[in-house]
């Protein structure tokens, strides 16, 4: 698969699947990406984090479980299942963020941020238990080791923001330039 196929299939998941309801949350996947990617853009936040903001939730369009895979008890690994779908066309900039995003979750969950749990909405307390819940002190001190760290926290804090009803954003069309400046370059 080339990065211009890759960002065609990113173009054709957010068309046909982000008007479905961001898993029990009063917003779509796609109002849900470009808030993110909203609030990484406001804060300056450099091409990739904004497309990482953007992409980090793309491995829900991936899984195959349906949309009530919480319902079901599944962890459907979606930051995973994103990651490896979009190295074909991005580099690690982009890509470890959105694979760490929800190691971010149960680092912040863990005690490094107090009151961060209440932040959560029930979907993502669900889904928290699901991932592992929080880290333990080993995985902390790994987790703060990884050279993405910064931006897999800095996208957590957007992808937890990025839930509110009638929020104007941007287009899509907007924040996918960020996509095509930050695509590997074919061969």
């Amino acid at each position: 698969m080339t990065p211009a196929d890759v960002l065609t299939r990113i173009d054709r998941l957010f068309a046909e699947r982000g008007d479905v309801e961001y898993h029990g949350e009063a917003v779509t996947q796609l109002e849900h990406a470009l808030q993110a990617a909203h609030f990484a853009e406001q804060d300056g936040q450099p091409a990739e984090w904004i497309a990482a903001a953007l992409l980090h939730d793309i491995g829900h369009f991936l899984h195959g479980h349906g949309e009530d895979y919480l319902d079901q008890g599944i962890n459907d690994r979606h930051e995973d299942l994103g990651a490896r779908f979009l190295a074909h066309a991005f580099g690690p900039a982009v890509t470890e963020p959105i694979r760490l995003h929800v190691p971010a979750k149960r680092y912040l969950a863990s005690g490094k941020h107090p009151g961060y749990p209440g932040l959560l909405s029930p979907a993502s307390v669900r889904s928290l238990e699901l991932q592992g819940g929080p880290m333990t002190v080993a995985e902390i001190g790994a987790f703060e080791a990884h050279p993405y760290f910064a931006a897999a926290a800095k996208v957590r804090e957007y992808d937890d923001r990025a839930k509110i009803v009638g929020l104007a954003t941007p287009p899509y069309s907007h924040f996918r330039t960020y996509l095509e400046a930050t695509l590997r370059a074919t061969n």
